[in-house]
């Protein structure tokens, strides 16, 4: 979700592009589980406020939760998610977070971060380094071994 790629027409088309044949009804509950809804409705129409220019009249997070409305609409078994809060300021992260953890609910889900408060509630963290797996378990076990996942998330990172 690094890049989130809207379309020039309306709020409730660009969730819709997910499953052209979901209901409205369908797309603000994606919008719901993706924590979108709530923004959604002050926009000045609403789900109908057309997006131009790539979504260019709407924040960066506020994209991010448009594209997950737009995944949580597909409802796909299996998801894989790049970067999604790369680019968001930390307030907004709660909201974009809260809503991936909503769609990856019941779902197998990579998710590739360098901001680890993004895979800290997963089951499953592995930490690559030069392409190999040199660590696997989720946060708590990692934090207890202490070793490169401690290290960055503890900012104690050893430059080598």
């Amino acid at each position: 979700m690094q890049d989130t790629h809207l379309f020039t027409g309306t709020v409730m088309d660009n969730i819709r592009y997910g499953r052209l044949n979901a209901t409205d009804d369908e797309c603000i509950a994606a919008a719901k589980l993706a924590n979108a809804h709530d923004f959604i409705k002050r926009l000045p129409e609403g789900y109908d406020t057309i997006l131009t220019g790539g979504g260019s009249n709407l924040s960066q997070g506020q994209r991010q939760l448009l594209a997950i409305a737009r995944a949580a609409v597909v409802n796909p078994p299996a998801l894989i998610l790049d970067e999604a809060t790369s680019s968001i300021d930390m307030r907004t992260e709660v909201h974009v977070q809260e809503g991936m953890d909503a769609l990856m609910k019941g779902r197998t889900t990579f998710v590739i971060a360098h901001r680890l408060s993004t895979v800290r509630n997963a089951d499953c963290i592995m930490v690559l380094e030069q392409g190999h797996i040199i660590e696997r378990g989720n946060h708590d076990e990692l934090i207890a071994q202490k070793g490169r996942y401690y290290q960055l998330y503890t900012g104690n990172a050893i430059s080598e």
